[in-house]
């Protein structure tokens, strides 16, 4: 005995379609027509993610590495080996970069960063302190950096964060890596 119809597509196909949009950042309503359509991926997308199933798709594989004991695959031999790391970070990394966003982005999505001179988006980053990534956070980039900040720290699988402010010294030109304290 069955119950509900059968799916239409399968999870292949729309495990395709979200690949492709992730990775060539086309909007689903323009993806290839051999994809089911965009409304299916979506559901899809959105139904896994209040099922907490994206998240667990990101947060396991940064525990693996923290944590594995081998050296990577002949393919990834550009990851370093980083064995015996707890799962969970004790100490992470926050940045944020306002760039500039192309003509075709809705200009109700961008603001004006008076500091930098630029009209566009504010991309703000948190990594743990081998470089995994911990949250992502884009905002209009006339966002406060206060606000900015704390918004992606409440996105941070690491509970408990201790905020400490490390400022660049300001005679520096170009990228300098600031010390670890």
């Amino acid at each position: 005995m069955t119950y509900g119809r059968s799916p239409e597509h399968d999870l292949r196909g729309i495990c395709n379609a979200i690949l492709y949009v992730n990775r060539t950042g086309v909007p689903d309503a323009t993806s290839p027509h051999d994809y089911p359509p965009w409304q299916t991926a979506y559901a899809y997308v959105r139904d896994r993610h209040k099922d907490g199933i994206v998240k667990q798709l990101t947060i396991l594989p940064r525990r693996h590495v923290r944590t594995a004991t081998c050296a990577p695959p002949r393919a990834h031999r550009h990851v370093r080996t980083i064995a015996g790391h707890n799962p969970e970070p004790t100490a992470c990394i926050i940045d944020a970069q306002s760039i500039k966003t192309s003509a075709n982005v809705p200009t109700t999505s961008q603001g004006y960063d008076a500091g930098r001179k630029i009209t566009g988006r504010e991309r703000g980053i948190i990594t743990d302190t081998l470089g995994l990534l911990l949250a992502v956070l884009v905002t209009a980039a006339d966002v406060s950096d206060s606000v900015h900040r704390t918004t992606v720290i409440e996105r941070a699988p690491a509970p408990g964060i201790d905020l400490e402010v490390v400022t660049r010294d300001p005679t520096t030109k170009g990228f300098t890596p600031l010390p670890r304290r």
